[in-house]
């Protein structure tokens, strides 16, 4: 009955996804075309904004470095150099000549300076991020940026696609915005989909492509079958379920990779119940992590023992998690807490939680019922709230206990930006509203240090106390999966951040 329903809910979808995927008159695109299906939907390409980051994945935009994901190092990228005095609170940045941007104008100081400006004026958590007191062009193809502190490692922050480099002065960033990448904009349809063709006046190698449809479906089902159908070329993270009769294909191939990515539990510290480090560890104790890897990603990951995957030259060596129904009722009877009548009580009121989750990753609501039966054989109801777009739910509202969420621990090839962004008191994804002065301080520390053994050390001592005191839970390692037909697609490149799709290398036979 579950696999009938998921069909039927698959095939509205992919309904959709054609609506979305098809020209109206019906006819083949000219050229060399390529469709991909994409797992969030926007509504707004505004880069400085969009937590779905879908202009610089689409080969919109571009950021002044990239990361090489074989090394973990910055590269240049519309940056040509840079060099960092003063234990990094100052920073001369060269950029490359000859860019413009997709409308003609050129990408010179003045503009860079006025897009890192925009960006720091409309998104805090970019403020909070890069740490910026002034720029300044001091002449055409240079910046001088100074810092509000040492900050070593200012330049990887810079990677983050919501520093993407646009034309400030042409306006309209939610539905046009101007950049310098590949692909130019031909049409937005909010929620659905964009339609690029290649920038001709492209400053590097010239896009192979003609012409892209980028489309969203948030349905994982309905992406497998828009694949099978022959409606869509690339689908990123299809229906864990359908990778075995996609394998089975021919001519389709399944791509797996280990990522930086990490399924977690995030906890609202500022629950009554969940102040309390035990509640905390209970709620950990009672994460069934194998069963989770094995029956809702089958084997596409595996168990989480904290923030960073042990690929990470920076991972921690993490404690051995024991875990558990009868643990997590020692830590409840450590809170006081007591089973009567079959619910977990105290004084004389039951432990009852809100769970967040969202549809956007179809593995979440499942992870989020298997702890909601787990939780329910100690006498501890959950209920379960589907919300829409996850950051922006957990920033506004207070009411709820904990929520599946999902995250890149180290986007940048570095653990400062999640510990930051996560546990720093300003942090951008600071949702279970930690304030640890003592975490604080090791993050603190970390941000100000340059040598990589210190800065490893202190990455360590973070994770530790995350650990030691249960700020959130950490459940699994998802791969990465991507699913295209290789009779057609070339090219095709599943990276470990997630932030480089739509590149000019990307092809069709």
């Amino acid at each position: 009955m579950r696999k009938l329903w998921k069909q039927a809910i698959g095939l509205i979808g992919l309904v959709l996804l054609l609506a979305a995927c098809t020209d109206n008159a019906g006819s083949e695109k000219d050229g060399k075309h390529l469709t991909f299906v994409y797992n969030f939907a926007t509504n707004s390409l505004d880069p400085n904004v969009d937590s779905s980051y879908v202009p610089l994945r689409a080969g919109l935009t571009e950021t002044l470095v990239q990361l090489n994901e074989e090394t973990l190092t910055i590269e240049p990228w519309l940056a040509e150099s840079w060099e960092g005095k003063n234990e990094g609170r100052e920073w001369t940045i060269k950029l490359r000549e000859g860019v413009n941007f997709q409308n003609g104008e050129p990408m010179n100081a003045e503009a860079v300076k006025a897009s890192l400006e925009r960006s720091l004026k409309d998104n805090v958590a970019i403020q909070n991020a890069l740490k910026i007191d002034s720029i300044e062009a001091t002449d055409d193809m240079t910046l001088q940026v100074t810092n509000t502190q040492a900050f070593p490692e200012f330049i990887s922050e810079l990677v983050n696609p919501n520093v993407s480099i646009i034309d400030v002065e042409a306006g309209d960033f939610v539905n046009n915005p101007i950049g310098t990448g590949p692909f130019k904009l031909e049409s937005f349809t909010p929620g659905s989909k964009l339609e690029l063709v290649r920038n001709e006046d492209y400053w590097d190698e010239k896009a192979k492509l003609d012409s892209v449809t980028f489309s969203f479906n948030e349905d994982a089902n309905a992406r497998s079958l828009a694949l099978e159908s022959g409606d869509a070329d690339v689908v990123f993270r299809p229906e864990v379920e359908s990778i075995e009769s996609l394998e089975a294909r021919d001519g389709v191939k399944v791509e797996s990779t280990e990522t930086f990515r990490v399924h977690q539990m995030t906890m609202n510290m500022q629950r009554e119940a969940l102040q309390d480090v035990n509640v905390r560890k209970a709620v950990d104790a009672l994460i069934d992590r194998d069963k989770i890897a094995d029956s809702v990603l089958l084997g596409y990951a595996q168990p989480a023992k904290g923030p960073f995957p042990d690929s990470l030259p920076f991972a921690p060596s993490y404690s051995e998690h024991q875990t558990g129904s009868d643990l997590a009722k020692e830590y409840l009877e450590k809170a006081g807490y007591s089973l009567e009548d079959g619910k977990m009580q105290k004084d004389g009121k039951p432990l009852t939680l809100t769970m967040l989750t969202y549809s956007a990753r179809a593995d979440l609501p499942l992870i989020a019922q298997i702890f909601q039966s787990d939780a329910k054989k100690v006498g501890i109801d959950v209920e379960l709230r589907q919300i829409e777009i996850p950051e922006e739910y957990m920033a506004a509202n207070r009411d709820w206990d904990l929520a599946t969420y999902s995250n890149l621990t180290a986007p940048r090839g570095d653990a400062g930006y999640y510990l930051n962004a996560t546990y720093h008191p300003d942090g951008a994804l600071n949702f279970s509203g930690a304030d640890e002065p003592e975490l604080t301080k090791i993050i603190d520390e970390l941000n100000v240090t340059v040598d990589a053994d210190k800065r490893a050390e202190l990455a360590e001592a973070a994770a530790d106390y995350v650990d030691e005191h249960q700020i959130n839970s950490f459940v699994i390692y998802p791969d990465t999966l991507v699913a295209y037909d290789e009779t057609k697609v070339k090219n095709w490149v599943t990276t470990r951040s997630e932030y480089y799709m739509i590149t000019n290398k990307l092809d069709v036979k």
